[in-house]
């Protein structure tokens, strides 16, 4: 069975990586292209866009393709959108695999917000000194705001068009330990935090060591995804994939025994 996996998260290189070992699959493993030195998962792997849903789906028969998992990051909804309906179009089964997202906790001060325009104005006019946990591709949105100070972290240097005009730069590739985050917040005296609500725990550090902190987050909503089978984890997806196997084939009795 030949699967294409639209990764880019740890959930994503971890299914690759299973089903890479197992015999019964093919495994395409596709990136976006978005970071200079990207983790890989040790299965073929493409790197580069589709050119939409339409070239996706030209690329879904050219290889010819049986199942898709979109693995991508929960904020990556153009792609996700794309794969749908690539695979609608196509005919084939489709598995979103997006971890669960961050539930707020008792002692939590979160400011929910739609996006990061509505996150760059929910800072408010008063000077303070923000840590932008979101990455690079939004940054340009804060320099609405130059009156803050921001601390940027980030895999790949951003463009420094995009940057407002106070704004360090840290270039780390994470995940990030409570104690790294508890260090950074103190070190650089941050008041508010903005992040986008990725779930999962290779940077839920920021978000506990904000709550231990007393410091506000402001939490950019997921966007909206267009309706799928859907799971949290990549044991979920393999028991999805082998399920599609035995339909395949005719049994009711998994090779996991599930």
């Amino acid at each position: 069975m030949r699967v294409l996996i639209l990764g880019g998260t740890t959930e994503a290189r971890a299914l690759a990586a299973e089903l890479a070992l197992d015999e019964r699959f093919s495994p395409i493993y596709s990136l976006a292209g978005r970071t200079a030195a990207p983790l890989l998962a040790g299965t073929r792997t493409r790197i580069g866009g589709f050119g939409g849903a339409e070239g996706l789906a030209a690329w879904l028969r050219h290889e010819a393709i049986d199942v898709v998992i979109d693995a991508t990051h929960p904020y990556a909804a153009r792609i996700s959108v794309n794969a749908v309906t690539a695979a609608r179009e196509c005919g084939l089964p489709l598995l979103r695999l997006h971890r669960p997202p961050w539930q707020r906790e008792r002692d939590d001060d979160w400011r929910d917000v739609a996006n990061a325009e509505a996150a760059c104005a929910a800072l408010g006019t008063e000077r303070r000194r923000v840590f932008l946990g979101i990455g690079r591709n939004e940054l340009a949105v804060f320099k609405h705001a130059p009156q803050h100070r921001y601390v940027v972290r980030a895999v790949d240097a951003p463009n420094p068009v995009d940057l407002p005009p106070l704004a360090d730069v840290i270039l780390q590739r994470g995940p990030f330990t409570l104690v790294d985050e508890l260090s950074l917040m103190r070190e650089r005296a941050i008041e508010v935090v903005v992040s986008k609500n990725s779930g999962g725990a290779a940077a839920q550090a920021k978000i506990v060591a904000a709550r231990q902190l007393g410091i506000q987050v402001v939490m950019i909503a997921r966007p909206d995804q267009p309706d799928a089978n859907e799971c949290t984890d990549a044991e979920a997806a393999l028991r999805w994939l082998d399920g599609l196997v035995d339909t395949a084939h005719g049994r009711t009795t998994s090779a996991r025994g599930v």
